[in-house]
């Protein structure tokens, strides 16, 4: 196995190679004792499946709100503050 192989592997299988079937499992860690760039691969892998697991981050309450008026204050709009999701027609 050679690390483009290993690389569309991980791609379809996933980084948990636990996982893949032996006949590809194996070779796989066999590449990954000499390849520090396989090795590099599945890290990377395994630190994109992490930051896809987190909880999405929220943006604070009143954001949209204070953006809003901070754009009608820079051109001297004075817009009222609409509430999140209303449009300038509602």
């Amino acid at each position: 196995m050679d690390v483009t192989e290993f690389e569309e592997l991980i791609d379809r299988l996933g980084e948990d190679l636990s996982l893949w079937p032996d006949d590809r499992r194996l070779p796989a860690e066999e590449l990954l004792l000499g390849s520090a760039a396989a090795q590099a691969l599945l890290d990377e892998a395994r630190v994109l499946r992490q930051a896809l697991a987190a909880p999405p981050v929220r943006a604070p309450a009143g954001l949209a709100d204070r953006i809003v008026a901070a754009a009608a204050n820079m051109r001297g709009d004075p817009a009222e503050p609409r509430t999140e999701g209303e449009t300038a027609e509602s």
